[in-house]
């Protein structure tokens, strides 16, 4: 079987160099020798293809499982939009993109990754829901895909633009009609009022002497 957990992060098969990286693994191992989870973890290295990434969240998506996005902060959450777009319940950080992305309790579930246990408790809930109505993670995943139809789709994202653009293009006209309107306003003072204050100012005669 691929496992009733899916770990995808870094690469656990070589030597990290990094100190705290290596303490996560060490603690990681040692979780799964303590609960007898051999044969049901499935560790794999980041995936840079969003091919098999959307495989690997349709196969989950098939086992009535979840995506857990614990970053203690996402600036956007593209993962948590594409996950969406695959129906695939998602439990992510309320810290960052994903915060606006999922609506809590409709398309997906925050949590907050500085308060670990409340973190856990939200996913046993969440488990425990869908055990006692399979329809509870029925109702998720249309959640997720109803939110990504109504926000998330390039026709949305091609028609703001196109607003934004439209906007911009009439700033831009004003911006340059006021332009116009200050230099004639600017032309019409300096003709009623400083040109024949200029023309009063008497001339430098050649060879007029400085001298006191």
């Amino acid at each position: 079987g691929f496992g009733k957990l899916v770990i995808v992060a870094g690469d656990h098969g070589k030597e990290s160099k990094d100190r705290e990286e290596q303490a996560e693994f060490k603690r990681m191992y040692s979780l799964i020798e303590e609960y007898k989870l051999k044969g049901h973890i499935r560790w794999i290295s980041a995936q840079m293809n969003r091919v098999r990434n959307g495989e690997l969240y349709r196969y989950i998506c098939d086992t009535k499982g979840a995506f857990v996005q614990p970053a203690f902060y996402e600036a956007f959450g593209l993962t948590v939009i594409e996950v969406h777009e695959c129906g695939l319940p998602t439990i992510a950080t309320c810290h960052g993109g994903p915060a606006e992305i999922i609506v809590n309790g409709v398309s997906g579930l925050h949590i907050d990754p500085y308060h670990s246990d409340k973190a856990a408790d939200i996913l046993v809930n969440f488990f425990e829901k869908c055990s006692e109505d399979p329809s509870y993670w029925d109702k998720m995943s249309e959640g997720g895909l109803k939110r990504i139809y109504e926000k998330y789709t390039w026709k949305l994202y091609s028609e703001r633009l196109m607003t934004l653009t439209g906007v911009y293009g009439f700033w831009k006209y004003v911006s340059n009609l006021e332009r116009r309107e200050t230099r004639r306003y600017l032309e019409m003072f300096y003709a009623l009022k400083y040109r024949s204050l200029a023309a009063a100012v008497p001339l430098a005669v050649d060879g007029e002497s400085s001298d006191n």
